[in-house]
């Protein structure tokens, strides 16, 4: 049976997950301090999936800083 190509991983999933790993979830509960020594790592309470949007503006600042990091480091190895 083959894997689908939306499901391979070559430097790990780039786009917004909805589901988090056991882990994932564990380490959230850590850091809201909702994770408490002794819990069962089974049957973890619900954890909110932050997504981030970026911007137009700030893409475009992010092109632009490669853009220049590029040029500079081009400049550098001669």
């Amino acid at each position: 049976m083959s894997l689908d190509k939306s499901l391979k991983r070559k430097g790990g999933i780039t786009r917004m997950r909805n589901v988090l790993t056991r882990a994932e979830r564990i380490q959230q509960l850590m850091r809201e301090e909702r994770w408490h020594e002794g819990m069962s790592p089974f049957g973890l309470p619900k954890v909110r999936v932050v997504r981030l949007k970026k911007s137009k503006r700030s893409a475009r600042e992010e092109k632009a800083a490669q853009a220049a990091g590029g040029a500079s480091a081009g400049g550098e190895n001669k």
